[in-house]
This record gives structure tokens, sequence and C-alpha cells, in this order.
């Protein structure tokens, strides 16, 4: 039972990332902070929203969005504030323009030449040695070598 908790404890410390004292005092604000917090990349942690992650780059992320928020910001506007001064990697969704193309194709450009390389490595070869087949007679000269194989006096 105490492993149980202390599992479910470990899976809740995200949720606490969100310290009490950036909270905003009402809650309407404070939801759109969290809801635009989890549309932001930390980008210490790389895989994680600042709204879980614990690093201290992340709650400077987060206070600067309740500060926009405070100041009448829409969610377009601050996620746009943020991201003018990061670039597009701090967006969990980054925008597709050509400058995110390969991001957005890269996995299905690895899935195709994936697709390709696995049908070609199945495909049959064809044989271009010049060997006869299994059926085919001996030669004179082949015959008389294996006549000298079988024959101890060689």
């Amino acid at each position: 039972m105490r492993a149980l908790l202390i599992a479910a404890l470990l899976l809740a410390s995200p949720a606490l990332a969100v310290l009490p004292d950036e909270m905003l005092p009402d809650p309407a604000q404070e939801a759109r902070a969290r809801e635009i917090s989890k549309e932001l990349r930390c980008v210490v942690c790389q895989n994680q929203s600042i709204d879980d992650s614990d690093a201290p780059l992340a709650k400077d992320l987060r206070v600067v969005v309740r500060e926009q928020i405070s100041m009448g910001r829409t969610n377009p506007e601050i996620i746009a504030y943020v991201s003018d001064r990061y670039g597009d990697f701090v967006l969990l969704r980054p925008p597709v323009k050509p400058s995110t193309w390969l991001l957005w194709a890269g996995p299905f450009i690895l899935l195709l030449a994936g697709a390709g390389g696995l049908i070609a490595w199945r495909r049959p070869r064809s044989s271009s040695s010049p060997v006869a087949p299994l059926d085919a007679p001996l030669s004179a000269e082949e015959a008389k070598a294996v006549a000298a194989l079988g024959d101890p006096k060689s």
C-alpha cells in the first residue's frame, strides 16, 4: 500500500510544478494561464510544457504568462510574445511554415524511406553470376576432373 502511495505521489509531481505564489487570484485568469502554459515548451526540459516543469526558466515563463494575462493580453498575443523571444521551438505545436516544413514532414519522410528500404530488401535478387544450373551436363574437362577425384591412383 505504501509503494502505491509513493508511486501516486511521484506521478502527481508534475502537477505541483506551478507554485502557489505564482497563481493568479482570479480562478478564470489562472485557468487561462494554465491553458497557455500547456502550449509552451520548457526550453530546458524540452519534453515538458512549462506547466509541468520544475525548471527555474519554466517558472520564469509561467510568471511572464501570468503578467501578460494581468495586462489584459489575449492568449494568441501571449503565445506570440513568448514565441518572439524564444522562437518557434518554445511552442509545443509549432506552426506549419517554410522554416518548419522539415519538422512536420520528417516523420513521413522517415516512414517512406523505411518502407522503400524494406521493399528493396524483400525484393528477389537476380543472380548475375555466371554459374550454370545444377542440372546442366558436365563439359569434357569437368568430367575428367570428377573422374580424377574418384580415381585413387591420381
